[in-house]
């Protein structure tokens, strides 16, 4: 039956961890120079709203090296652009394609085209989720700490996306979440009550040396997101003490390791001195993306 991956709380916690098994053979692999051609022959279409860096190049590298082919389409440039419904779109692709990858704005898109595709649909982004950066996050804490489900994982910043996939991770996984964010600006109602009714150890606050104080792992992203560009100096304003910055790192456990997505304003919502520290394991993040975007798609297309 087709499997989608639009949402880590779609996904048991042995499927996941399933995912992150076939990472690091992949992983090796791919170090070793060791072919991997599990989708050979296989074409997957990515679908772009949002224009991206590593999503292209990870995903588009990728399929290359497991033997398959993807096409880049820009959604301006096709007839979705056009006011095709989606439907339509989602129908004719799976008559194409092996699999699509979307990166949109609203996640009832990536919803809608699931529900109509044949073939597997994987979530590249939406305003609401980010699952394949967060299991690249996961995977990456898990090769510096193989205790990563015991740890204290700590969000400081906007409640957006990548905080609301945090979420729903630390249902899957079982581990203390705690997410900092200033008034006005904290995750998804809908998702932090389905992970409180599903037990999940979360912890909301607007103090972030609250959440940050014995953190194993410091997190963030941008104050300003795509497509929130306007509101830059509002956002500074009110993120002004939600810095990642050696103070802050300070009230972390010694050991403490520090994440951000990327692309990242340097000073801003992290200081260059944090970014570039020894605590900082966020290139090795950003490489993960490939290798966990690997094992997905060879999880979501493979014979």
């Amino acid at each position: 039956m087709k499997k989608d991956f639009l949402s880590l709380s779609d996904w048991s916690l042995a499927d996941l961890e399933g995912i992150f098994a076939l990472t690091r053979e992949l992983k090796t692999k791919q170090q070793q120079r060791i072919p991997h051609r599990l989708l050979e022959g296989k074409t997957l279409a990515m679908i772009f709203e949002k224009s991206s860096t590593r999503t292209r190049v990870s995903f588009e590298a990728g399929m290359f090296q497991l033997g398959g082919h993807a096409l880049f389409l820009h959604s301006g440039n096709t007839q979705m652009g056009r006011g095709e419904p989606i439907r339509d779109s989602a129908k004719v692709m799976a008559r194409y394609c092996d699999g699509v990858m979307i990166r949109t704005f609203a996640h009832s898109i990536v919803e809608e085209f699931a529900a109509h595709s044949s073939v597997p649909i994987i979530n590249g982004l939406t305003d609401l989720n980010h699952p394949c950066q967060l299991m690249a996050d996961l995977f990456t804490v898990s090769e510096h700490r193989p205790n990563y489900r015991q740890l204290v994982y700590c969000w400081i910043g906007d409640g957006n996306n990548m905080a609301n996939s945090w979420i729903n991770a630390a249902s899957v996984f079982g581990f203390e979440l705690r997410i900092a964010t200033p008034p006005g600006y904290g995750p998804d109602p809908g998702i932090v009550d389905q992970a409180l009714k599903a037990g999940a150890r979360l912890i909301l606050t607007n103090d972030p040396r609250e959440a940050a104080a014995g953190a194993d792992i410091l997190n963030t992203d941008v104050w300003a997101s795509m497509g929130q560009e306007e509101e830059q100096q509002i956002r500074a304003k009110a993120f002004a003490d939600f810095q990642i910055n050696s103070e802050l790192l300070s009230s972390a456990n010694q050991d403490a390791l520090v994440m951000h997505c990327l692309p990242a304003h340097r000073d801003e919502e992290i200081t260059n001195e944090v970014m570039e520290g020894p605590q900082s394991i966020i290139f090795d993040e950003a490489e993960n993306r490939l290798h966990v975007q690997k094992a997905i798609m060879a999880t979501l297309m493979a014979d």
